[in-house]
């Protein structure tokens, strides 16, 4: 084995967070492909999907918050509220704090699909759950959030 490579199987934190970031991107990847395959029932795709989830769990928000929140761009952002404005699942509404700034939130239309969808996911997770223990997810949540705030200085847009 070369001085670059390494190994896995040597509990060195690194190596070992680096099999995390390996997994993320597929496991990432595939589950936004589970959610558009399975959110043509209210025509979401995973971007609208993750805007209104953001909305129901944490009220209005204006575009650059989701972003940030999110780590996505405004632009990708702006892209996904047109988007769900144009099927009436969001709205624009004054900001108060920010005058240049509107503060977008659910629709009842918006409210009932991500309900559904979020509904949805949850009893496929379930079954994907199998035999992990609340200790073991809560140990991931840890890792992965740890990991996230270890990156908050990365430029999004």
């Amino acid at each position: 084995m070369s001085e670059t490579d390494h190994d896995p199987a040597s509990g060195e934190p690194a190596d070992r967070l680096t099999e995390v970031f390996d997994l993320v991107g597929p496991l990432y990847r595939r589950a936004q492909r589970k959610v558009e395959q399975d959110a043509p029932i209210e025509g979401l795709s995973v971007g609208v999907r993750a805007v209104l989830n953001m909305l129901r769990e944490h009220g209005s928000m204006t575009v650059p918050q989701m972003g940030r929140a999110q780590a996505l761009s405004r632009q990708f952002v702006q892209r996904m509220i047109n988007d769900a404005a144009a099927r009436h699942l969001v709205e624009s509404v004054p900001n108060p704090m920010h005058k240049r700034s509107s503060l977008i939130r659910l629709t009842e239309e918006g409210r009932a699909a991500i309900t559904a969808v979020v509904d949805r996911e949850r009893t496929v997770l379930r079954q994907a759950g199998g035999d992990l223990t609340d200790t073991e997810i809560a140990t991931c949540i840890r890792v992965l959030s740890h990991l996230l705030r270890f990156l908050d200085d990365v430029d999004v847009d």
